[in-house]
């Protein structure tokens, strides 16, 4: 079986460390290696949520059954199929400037943007142009690995402490590799931005 990486998530949905399976899981008991030195962490938990990068593996539930080193050992059970919906809502505060084109809007040229916070499903975002909902555009995502230019759809405003409109949108029609880097990026973000021990003890 091909290893997987998977977001671990505490109870309440927050992302605490991402973890590798570790060879072929047995039933319903699987081993995986934490990355990052977060074993600590993931012990203050008795029971996680396993979301992956990949959209073929399901996400499950588990329950650790013990640990040596960076290993856990996990009592998993498969969540239902909509619980799939926890990647693409998993969303992550970050500031960038970059651009967006029209697709289907009445105005030409490009406008700068300036994120808001991002999920596997959409970004939020600041502009001067004005922009309706279903209005698409093409927006530049510079926080990937590699830049990508994704379309996506304007789907509401949002309130701010700005001038500017803050725009909810979702994506649409993203390839399957755009997915897995995106999904990545937002892992990636997602463990970045949690606080550190002491912060959080503070």
């Amino acid at each position: 079986m091909e290893q997987t990486i998977y977001l671990l998530l505490d109870s309440k949905g927050e992302a605490i460390a991402r973890g590798r399976i570790v060879g072929a899981p047995a039933g319903q008991y699987w081993q995986i290696e934490v990355e990052d030195g977060k074993i600590d962490e993931i012990l203050e938990h008795k029971k996680l949520k396993l979301l992956s990068i990949m959209d073929a593996w399901p996400s499950y539930e588990g329950v650790i059954v013990r640990s040596r080193n960076d290993m856990i050992q996990l009592e998993v059970t498969k969540l239902p199929p909509g619980a799939g919906d926890m990647r693409k809502n998993l969303r992550v505060a970050v500031q960038f400037k970059g651009l967006i084109y029209p697709v289907t809007g009445n105005w030409r040229g490009r406008r700068w943007i300036e994120s808001n916070d991002l999920s596997c499903g959409g970004i939020a975002f600041f502009t001067d142009q004005s922009l309706k909902v279903g209005e698409r555009v093409e927006i530049v995502v510079p926080v990937t690995s590699q830049p990508l230019v994704l379309q996506c759809e304007v789907l509401r405003t949002r309130a701010a402490e700005r001038t500017d409109i803050l725009y909810a949108t979702k994506f649409v029609g993203m390839c399957n590799d755009e997915e897995t880097l995106l999904r990545e990026a937002v892992f990636n973000l997602q463990l970045r931005g949690r606080p550190k021990r002491a912060e959080r003890n503070a």
